[in-house]
């Protein structure tokens, strides 16, 4: 098996996993856009988990170097693209109501029809998005 796809499965499983022992520890849907906008806007204490699950999203890849696994050493776009493109998908998520990990793992796992019309929403404009900037700009 290619290790970029063997990588892929593993991480899958991974959030999988977290998404899993998330809901059923806390009781709480792994949506990391509302889980950031709860963890910033609101600085109650029972906010802990929140900042514990994102702090836990930046070291993992730190913590998963003695495995093997590094991230990308030259990212192919500018940081103002990036930028961009993380503006866009701020929006998309307060006007999507979520995110693809709160609709794409903890939605469609839940069999929500709102959560399978989004993914299938999202997945649609990332073929769109990336057949016109690869190929027609």
């Amino acid at each position: 098996m290619n290790e970029i796809y063997l990588q892929a499965l593993i991480g899958g499983a991974l959030l999988g996993l977290g998404a899993i022992l998330l809901m059923l520890t806390l009781g709480k849907i792994a949506g990391i856009s509302g889980i950031t906008h709860s963890a910033i806007t609101s600085l109650s204490k029972e906010n802990y988990w929140r900042w514990a699950f994102l702090i836990g999203l930046i070291a993992a890849p730190l913590l998963s170097a003695p495995f093997g696994f590094t991230l990308p050493e030259d990212v192919p776009v500018s940081y103002t693209t990036l930028a961009i493109a993380g503006l866009l998908v701020g929006v998309g998520t307060r006007i999507g109501s979520g995110c693809t990990s709160g609709h794409g793992i903890c939605g469609i796992g839940r069999l929500s029809k709102r959560s399978i019309v989004a993914t299938c929403t999202f997945m649609l404009t990332a073929v769109i998005t990336v057949t016109v900037v690869r190929h027609l700009l």
